[in-house]
């Protein structure tokens, strides 16, 4: 049986994805506010910026160092990837299709990362794990079907969602690796960093699109750098680095039936009953991924002693 010192970590890291989850669920809804705005370079510079800000006080506040040379290149490729072309082709993407398409898509990202997490870095794949992503990507197909007007997407559309999850499933793997030797903090900020830098050429839209645009629009790009970026980035990356890669991948799964259910509260989009279907086939596929098989701690019994036979 698991004492309380030796299961604190696992709820800590359990506790930690579960406040990322929440946060990017939120996201989508401030990125379909901020977009009418802000074209899709600029809200991701913005939102990088944003993140950059409040994770440097962070590290100020905590007296981080820098990483050492060994992670550089594992933040340089998450930041590349996930921190910069990823949400870039998001927001591009969201433009040009209707938000259940874009679920559905990008929701081939944690496949993504369980073939590349199991082919380069050596994640074991339980049946558990692969029972449950099944469940939750058939849970994901129903909420996207559900969703979908039918008319409001494009070809270009479906394929920068599609461009996200390679981008978002390889940044993922390549940060895994980083957080061996380095913190859940140094790695996200400097990851952001880059994403920042990567960004820079929109700066001229940034600056221009925020003279004319309302003040919730600019308020809603601020947390979306602030929370679903700064503060969501780093309790995934403390929670990445005390488990598997396609673990933590199987996680996401639970954004869609979030999003439907955070639609349905903060704008009153009530969803129809084949969306709550997915959404529950969502939550139920990542908690079977998630649970472990029980060890079996069934005592083989000493055999007894048996009584010399008498010739």
């Amino acid at each position: 049986m698991m004492n309380a010192s030796s299961s604190r970590p696992q709820l800590l890291a359990a506790g930690a994805a579960t406040v990322s989850v929440v946060l990017w669920a939120s996201a989508f809804v401030s990125i379909r506010s901020a977009g009418g705005a802000y074209s899709p370079g600029a809200l991701a510079l913005g939102r990088l910026l944003a993140g950059v800000l409040a994770l440097g006080v962070m590290c100020l506040v905590r007296r981080e160092g820098w990483p050492p040379r060994s992670v550089w290149r594992g933040i340089a490729i998450s930041g590349l990837l996930w921190f910069g072309f990823y949400m870039v082709v998001l927001n591009w993407g969201e433009q040009q299709v209707d938000a259940g398409t874009a679920a559905l898509v990008v929701n081939i990202g944690p496949l993504l990362i369980a073939l590349l997490g199991a082919r380069l870095l050596g994640d074991p794949m339980p049946p558990r794990l692969l029972a449950g992503m099944a469940v939750s990507f058939a849970g994901a197909v129903t909420v996207g079907l559900s969703m979908s007007g039918g008319d409001g997407s494009s070809v270009l559309g479906v394929v920068l969602c599609l461009l996200a999850a390679v981008a978002y499933a390889s940044g993922v793997v390549a940060q895994k690796p980083a957080l061996a030797h380095a913190s859940a903090l140094q790695v996200t900020t400097f990851g952001c960093l880059v994403g920042a830098v990567v960004c820079l050429p929109f700066a001229g839209q940034l600056v221009h699109e925020a003279a004319d645009a309302p003040v919730s629009a600019t308020l809603n790009m601020v947390y979306l750098g602030v929370f679903p970026t700064a503060l969501a980035f780093t309790t995934w990356a403390y929670a990445l680095a005390r488990t598997t890669a396609s673990r933590m991948g199987a996680t996401t799964y639970a954004v869609p039936a979030l999003v439907v259910l955070m639609s349905w509260l903060a704008l009153g989009e009530v969803p129809g009953l084949l969306t709550l279907a997915g959404g529950a086939l969502c939550l139920a596929g990542v908690a079977v991924s998630r649970s472990r098989t029980r060890a079996r701690t069934s005592r083989v019994a000493a055999p007894e002693p048996r009584p010399e036979q008498v010739s």
